[in-house]
């Protein structure tokens, strides 16, 4: 029976915890034209942004995509281009 419920209550915490990544992998799809997700049309610190600023959050999505961490200067960098300052 105990083995039941701490079964049941990691499947819960899991089901909990997977949710934010399954929110954020929804989010906006690459353009052809580029290889990043387009995050420059949403709020900073947002809950769409998943609380993060855009060059954080293009990092977490580009992580999930390409595996393996950009800089938070090139993802600055790709988040100005976006919204073409």
């Amino acid at each position: 029976m105990r083995g039941l419920v701490v079964a049941f209550v990691g499947f819960l915490v899991f089901s909990a915890l997977s949710t934010g990544v399954a929110f954020a992998a929804s989010s906006k799809a690459a353009t052809p034209k580029t290889l990043y997700p387009e995050v420059a049309t949403l709020t900073p610190f947002s809950l769409p942004a998943n609380y993060m600023s855009l060059p954080g959050f293009l990092r977490y999505l580009s992580y999930g995509r390409l595996g393996h961490w950009l800089t938070y200067t090139k993802a600055a960098q790709v988040v100005r281009q976006e919204r073409g300052l």
